[in-house]
């Protein structure tokens, strides 16, 4: 589930859509949850389907530490990647904003978090730009990233979040607002290629 304070605007004919803040959305601000309504599909399963259905899945899904394709119910199948994306996750089933996001700002994510199966040319543009996202992104990069969200993690309990009921992994994180020390790595949503 998508923050609510979004919209999904047209970026550009290559790009199609985004999805873009209305109002500030503070750091330490969950963005985005996996929620019950979202479908997870096996390796055998999206095998079986027809080309139409497995070229949606292509475009719009992510894979997940267990290796399920997963397609996200509402706009946040549409979040862009950016190699300096102001989400990210910390190993849960869900991301958080690593800097202030502006209103009129697109909400991004680092699709090298994603379990790539292959590679691609990298169109976001930005001075950071690594040229190419790898399938082995999660593991090279994994550090930097959590280095981020370790940064602004502790900041989750003092902002507003609507997203909050929608967690599965409450106690975890209650847990680990605690003890900084226990925070999950973003290695944990990692699935290797089969």
């Amino acid at each position: 589930m998508i923050h609510p304070d979004t919209e999904l605007l047209h970026v550009n004919d290559h790009i199609g859509y985004g999805v873009f803040a209305t109002r500030l959305i503070p750091r330490g601000t969950i963005t985005w949850v996996r929620d019950r309504l979202d479908q997870a599909f096996t390796p055998t399963q999206v095998a079986a389907m027809g080309p139409e259905y497995r070229a949606i899945l292509d475009k719009y899904s992510f894979v997940d530490a267990r290796g399920l394709y997963v397609l996200c119910w509402d706009h946040s199948r549409f979040f862009n990647h950016a190699c300096d994306a102001n989400c990210l996750s910390a190993g849960y089933d869900f991301e958080v904003a690593v800097r202030d996001i502006q209103p009129g700002e697109e909400i991004t994510d680092d699709y090298g978090t994603l379990n790539l199966r292959e590679r691609f040319a990298c169109a976001c543009g930005r001075p950071q730009c690594r040229g190419w996202v790898l399938p082995d992104d999660m593991v090279r990069l994994a550090e930097h990233w959590d280095r981020q969200v370790r940064a602004v993690f502790p900041l989750v309990p003092g902002v507003a979040q609507p997203l909050w009921e929608f967690l599965e992994e409450k106690a975890e994180l209650e847990a680990a607002l605690k003890d900084p020390s226990i925070l999950r790595s973003i290695r944990c949503n990692y699935s290797p290629l089969p």
